[in-house]
């Protein structure tokens, strides 16, 4: 009980600044956390750690990140990547604006040079909102100094690095990371393998665009790539196929119970098939991912109307 009771006490503290999804979980315990590298393919590594997958790019011309986790755990991460060779990397890209995801941007950013689309460096600037709450903006150390609309390309150890603009899925200002040559791709928070995702509908994400952009990359990405997801280990497109196909599904089951006049209250009460059991295991349960259908195809039919 007290675990739990610490659980809901660093969910309260960390969502008015900060999106932690790692301590939502159910009895997370800090003293847990591995601090760890493995590669992935060629010149690219995955860092494991508290917060979101820290993707890593190193070689001849240095290295180059992507997210930054926590601040309060900088010096982890820092250590992590000195053992590949330097703990200063030249570039650092964010996939989206969270906190676990770009928390340590204010450590690392005074020697690297940060990234994102427009819509981060935008968010990371005001008290956007998380959860009804609002969040402290982000020091200047923090911020992209480098955005882009569509996109932009990285050419770096060997490669070029193809950073694409996915919008209104996860969040509006969402980044995928191609390592062109490396056979690898980085999707941040658009990607969690077996589990339902968190769409953030305050930041403007939505499912009906997650649902679009995993379509969309699914035709985009060699059927042999490693694919880093933003939480969880390095998958392959066949987990990305089968997290699609779970969110279409879902989708539509919501989607059909609404049109059939049912409240939110009657559609969590039917719940979804069995085989999603595990899929709601995850921080975001069963129910917290039917409010967020409902909740954001709502939103859409609103919109057609006016």
């Amino acid at each position: 009980m007290r675990k739990i009771r610490i659980a809901i006490f660093l969910v309260a503290f960390l969502s008015v600044n900060s999106f932690a999804h790692i301590t939502l979980l159910k009895n997370y315990d800090q003293q847990q956390e591995v601090f760890k590298t493995e590669k992935v393919a060629g010149n690219v590594y995955v860092l494991y750690g508290r917060g979101g997958n820290i993707g890593v790019s190193y070689g001849a011309d240095g290295m180059m990140i992507i997210d930054t986790q926590f601040a309060e755990v900088a010096d982890k991460v820092k250590a992590e990547l000195a053992k590949l060779g330097t703990d200063k990397p030249k570039f650092i890209f964010n996939t989206h604006w969270h906190g676990d995801h770009s928390g340590g941007n204010e450590i690392f950013g005074k020697d690297s040079i940060i990234l994102a689309h427009t819509n981060v460096r935008k968010r990371m600037l005001e008290t956007t909102l998380f959860m009804g709450e609002k969040r402290t903006p982000s020091p200047k150390a923090a911020l992209p100094v480098l955005t882009y609309d569509e996109g932009v390309s990285l050419h770096f150890n060997g490669e070029e690095i193809r950073a694409v603009y996915f919008p209104n899925g996860h969040t509006d200002g969402d980044t995928v990371l191609f390592f062109t040559s490396s056979n690898a791709v980085h999707l941040g928070d658009d990607f969690f393998i077996g589990r339902f995702p968190f769409v953030d509908l305050e930041s403007k994400g939505s499912v009906e665009g997650l649902l679009r952009n995993i379509g969309d990359l699914l035709q985009m990405i060699p059927a042999d790539a490693k694919i880093i997801p933003g939480h969880g280990q390095v998958g392959t497109i066949d987990n990305l196929r089968d997290y699609h196909q779970m969110l279409l599904e879902t989708a539509i089951i919501v989607r059909k119970a609404m049109k059939e006049g049912k409240s939110l209250d009657e559609i969590k009460k039917a719940g979804f098939p069995e085989k999603f059991k595990e899929a709601g295991s995850g921080f975001i349960k069963s129910d917290n991912w039917i409010e967020t259908i409902y909740k954001s195809y709502s939103t859409s039919l609103l919109q057609v109307k006016q």
